[in-house]
């Protein structure tokens, strides 16, 4: 078993179609009125059948009064993380501190490099992310003297003043599934967050993600627990089981409960573009689940 020991949370996973315009921004209002706790959406800047999504993040944190919000994950190849960070920063700001900035490495390179974007190797897209990290919290330190000068391969910094704080200590999720990214995860990140549709071998593949998470965390003189571990995920409410995730809310609790106690798993994102599915997440699998999670843990 591995528990970290985190608080549960439970989030949907929004498709920010750009038609209709504000079918994105309902669902993530009625996610916030079922009382979910966090609202994602993906970003794929060179997809025109997406809305922008950090536009998008930054019209729903209006919209919205107590779900937190994140990408997920955000494409850094096209957001320059100096000017990012500021954009973390003010939303999370202007919202009362309820952003959160799951992000990415990049994947799509063709995509990428028709919209100017530079073209990468997989390696080299851990080696810039792990600068652009070092650039966000060096930002968000605007306590700390000096202006933020960060001279990398991939991104230079060369005295960039410091600020704005953001309302509360945003938490850097990445999304990663190789050992090079979940690496970096342990000894640099806030969250673990990848898809269990992406999982190839469901949810034991979790088992190797942690320990490489954890390990590097613990060479980097962090705490595995420093690390919240997230998953994305999609199945089907129905009246009878037919495999994971496919049953009643009872059946999803219990899986949902064995996946924070047997894999250290504390945040649920349902993928739904749904309402009703969303409020039966909420309504009926998240109470449930965390009873027996708190149960198990005997506190």
């Amino acid at each position: 078993m591995t528990d970290y020991g985190h608080d549960l949370l439970f989030g949907a996973f929004v498709t920010p179609m750009a038609q209709p315009a504000t079918h994105a921004v309902e669902l993530a209002v009625a996610a916030d009125r079922a009382g979910l706790d966090l609202v994602t959406f993906q970003d794929h800047p060179y997809q025109p059948k997406f809305l922008d999504t950090w536009t998008l993040l930054s019209y729903v944190a209006a919209r919205t009064e107590r779900v937190r919000l994140s990408g997920n994950v955000l494409n850094l190849p096209l957001r320059h993380p100096a000017v990012l960070a500021r954009s973390a920063a003010s939303l999370d700001l202007l919202s009362g501190g309820r952003f959160e900035l799951g992000i990415g490495a990049g994947g799509f390179w063709d995509a990428i490099e028709a919209m100017g974007g530079r073209r990468l190797s997989p390696g080299q897209a851990v080696e810039a992310l792990e600068e652009a990290i070092r650039i966000f919290r060096e930002i968000w330190a605007a306590d700390e003297p000096g202006g933020v000068r960060v001279d990398g391969e991939y991104y230079q910094v060369k005295g960039a003043k410091r600020g704005p704080a953001p309302a509360h200590d945003i938490g850097i999720w990445l999304g990663a599934y190789k050992p090079k990214m979940l690496k970096l995860t342990g000894r640099a990140a806030d969250g673990w967050l990848p898809s269990l549709s992406y999982l190839q071998g469901g949810p034991g593949d979790l088992t190797e993600g942690n320990k490489h998470i954890d390990e590097a965390a613990l060479s980097a003189g962090r705490s595995p627990a420093d690390v919240r571990r997230l998953l994305n995920l999609s199945g089907r409410f129905a009246s009878s089981s037919r495999g994971l995730l496919d049953g009643p809310p009872d059946q999803w609790a219990e899986e949902l409960a064995g996946l924070a106690l047997d894999h250290g798993v504390s945040t649920f994102i349902l993928m739904a573009d749904d309402p009703s599915v969303m409020e039966l997440f909420a309504a009926e699998v998240a109470p449930a689940t965390r009873e027996l999670v708190t149960a198990e843990r005997g506190n």
